[in-house]
């Protein structure tokens, strides 16, 4: 990860501060590309707010996934 990425726990409290009672309740790898991602919630005046945090391959965490690899054509067949 580089110097300037967030940590996990950074952007937990970036998204949700001044939140307290915050808490993991999934974590888990997405369908065929296996990426990892983590469901936090807390509780807020208009109920529950959860986020999903998604693992990039360059090691950082955002909340949107990332995106799927897509076919390529090398020698002749897709890959």
């Amino acid at each position: 990860m580089d110097v300037g990425q967030i940590s996990l726990r950074g952007l937990i409290d970036k998204w949700l501060a001044p939140a307290s009672g915050v808490r993991v309740t999934q974590f888990s790898r997405t369908g065929q590309s296996r990426g990892r991602f983590v469901r936090v919630e807390t509780e807020h005046s208009a109920g529950t707010l959860a986020i999903y945090f998604f693992r990039h391959g360059d090691g950082s965490w955002c909340v949107f996934p990332p995106s799927d690899s897509r076919a390529t054509l090398v020698g002749g067949r897709m890959i």
